[in-house]
């Protein structure tokens, strides 16, 4: 029979219809004299009562009915009785007084219970998935996720953009992370790329005169092995021609703006404020910063210079920085729970963590009070803005592991001291980059973002003989600003672009500044370089992550969450057991020996 209806679209309005649903059997309650079994489908759950006085044949089937039973129902819709209507449910006043029942198919008992899937590992769910995604709260973020596309979709389309599909199948330009390759048949020993992003793709786009491009696009990193990162992802790619950093980001923040709207309610504060990159790194320690809470660092070095403490003096006569937050409400810590924070610090790389208590009556107590004068110590409570009542808290190292240190310490006493407002989504654009950062293993210099970013300006830095500690030309090992702008919500990036460089000879420039000569530049990157030589008009644009957009909008806790067929943790489909072993015809076919012993 053909269905009429979904099982969350019927009503009161809908009394006295014959209807049809197809579904699976959420639930079955059997009462002696009556039989309910809820129906489910994507949208919704009807209650199907099977009563022998209105069909025995029907009723003599639902006995058979068990859990995920895929039926097929059809009957009349009735007002449920007085006492039984379920407000909790949209279909909750009626019921389907069912004529007939058939099974279009049954099912084995399920690995993990539907309702209560929580208690299953993650491990199993995933190896499942199919029926970890028909519980409710995992197909409602594949339907939000599916919402949230449509919406922005319905944005860009609006503003002139053209949906335009680049290549999957693309040539290995490894420049940033890994790439995965794929080996091609009929060229033995040459190789495919599957695209880390349509990065050259796009510009080329623009070069043709496009201007306005957008994709949902399928990523591919062979990176390692990270908590929350996914081999492949999807992201919301944009590229403009003739528009500055400023458009772009506007264009952005709308796009965003009508996202929260229409998914959250909540009107978002435009223009979203921005920060540079540097401001970021000396205020939060990191260049994705939570700015919805204080603890703002504080630089001390020149005042921890004039101290006797040599841990201190040393690090500050040798380039190094002191840095601190003044924390509320630490004074009661335990000596142990200063060791527990000093462990949370060295993750990051730093040696020790320095702590100076100011008691409610002003007294200073720490180890290393007596290598400051009273004046010092005032200096130091000034400096950080702490109060009668605070602990101050150092990190003496290296600027990099500082800020890192510092940063992770910030969040730690964040959240133990309840100062995050997790209802709260705040917003920033971070921009003036670095254009480029040295490498200290290699000895190069290496692009921030990516060999495409167009410094700020346009012209290319000149790059200093590399020196000091460790080849770093300077304390950060950074060169030039980029024209490239990265948006934050909440501590988290999920989103970033710049502004790309259009004039062939400033992209060489800067090829030669990252160690790529004339002939590799054109042996990788030929095809985008010949294209800026045809009249590339001035472009740039932003990818926002849409994975984790849809985490942070449904509050889960993983991207795998609202990824339909995630990968594991160790980049493992666990469903499909992927990757997995070649024939051996096939290898021979794209001329592959295997050298794995197994």
């Amino acid at each position: 029979m053909k269905k009429t209806h979904n099982c969350g679209e019927l009503g009161a309005a809908n009394k006295g219809e014959k209807v049809v649903l197809k579904g699976w059997a959420d639930t079955r309650r059997d009462h002696g004299g009556l039989i309910f079994i809820d129906l489910r489908d994507r949208r919704g759950i009807t209650q199907i009562a099977v009563n022998p006085a209105v069909s025995e044949a029907a009723f003599n089937l639902a006995h058979e009915v068990r859990h995920e039973f895929v039926l097929e129902v059809a009957g009349t819709v009735s007002l449920r009785p007085d006492g039984t209507v379920n407000k909790n449910l949209p279909t909750g006043e009626i019921e389907i007084l069912a004529d007939k029942i058939t099974i279009l198919n049954k099912s084995k008992t399920t690995p993990f219970p539907l309702h209560g899937a929580e208690d299953a590992t993650e491990a199993l769910r995933l190896k499942y998935r199919y029926l970890d995604l028909r519980r409710p709260e995992m197909r409602d973020k594949i339907l939000l996720r599916s919402a949230i596309v449509r919406n922005i979709r319905g944005y860009l389309d609006s503003h002139g953009f053209l949906d335009i599909e680049t290549p999957i199948l693309t040539k290995s330009t490894p420049e940033g992370a890994r790439d995965y390759l794929v080996p091609s048949r009929l060229y033995a020993g040459k190789f495919f790329a599957l695209p880390q992003s349509p990065q050259l793709f796009k510009q080329i786009l623009m070069a043709a005169g496009f201007e306005r491009y957008y994709q949902i696009a399928r990523c591919f990193r062979d990176e390692d092995l990270r908590a929350d990162r996914q081999p492949e992802f999807t992201q919301v790619d944009i590229e403009t021609s003739f528009m500055s950093s400023d458009e772009i980001m506007e264009a952005v923040e709308n796009l965003i703006a009508g996202v929260w709207r229409e998914f959250k309610g909540v009107e978002i504060a435009q223009p979203i404020k921005r920060m540079a990159w540097g401001e970021a790194m000396h205020k939060y320690g990191k260049d994705a910063p939570d700015t919805r809470f204080g603890l703002l660092i504080s630089d001390a070095t020149d005042i921890a210079l004039r101290s006797g403490f040599n841990v201190f003096t040393q690090v500050a006569q040798k380039g190094g920085v002191v840095r601190g937050i003044g924390v509320p409400n630490a004074t009661e810590y335990s000596r142990k729970e200063m060791d527990d924070l000093t462990e949370e610090v060295k993750i990051h790389g730093a040696k020790g963590l320095a702590w100076i208590k100011i008691t409610a009556t002003g007294e200073y107590v720490s180890p290393i009070t007596k290598f400051f004068t009273p004046e010092l110590l005032a200096a130091l409570k000034e400096r950080l803005g702490a109060k009668n009542g605070d602990t101050m808290m150092f990190l003496a190292d290296d600027e990099k592991v500082v800020c890192a240190g510092l940063a992770h310490l910030r969040l730690v006493m964040g959240r133990r001291l309840g100062l995050i407002d997790d209802k709260k989504d705040e917003f920033v654009w971070i921009h003036d980059f670095p254009l480029l950062e040295w490498d200290v293993e290699e000895k190069r210099w290496v692009a921030l973002h990516h060999p495409f970013t167009s410094p700020k300006g346009g012209e290319a830095p000149h790059a200093p003989i590399a020196g000091g500690k460790d080849g770093n030309p300077n304390l950060w090992g950074t060169l030039g600003t980029a024209d490239a702008y990265d948006i934050v919500l909440n501590g988290t990036e999920i989103g970033g672009g710049s502004i790309r460089m259009h004039d062939a000879e400033l992209q060489k420039k800067v090829f030669e500044l990252l160690g790529i000569g004339d002939e590799e530049a054109r042996q990788k990157f030929g095809f985008l370089l010949e294209a800026l030589e045809f009249g590339c008009p001035p472009h740039g644009g932003l990818a926002l992550g849409l994975d984790r957009l849809v985490m942070i909008l449904t509050g889960s806790a993983s991207i795998r969450d609202v990824i339909a067929f995630p990968k594991t943790q160790r980049a493992v489909d666990l469903m499909t057991d992927a990757p997995s072993e070649a024939t051996t015809q096939q290898l021979k076919e794209i001329s592959l020996k295997v050298t794995v012993q197994k």
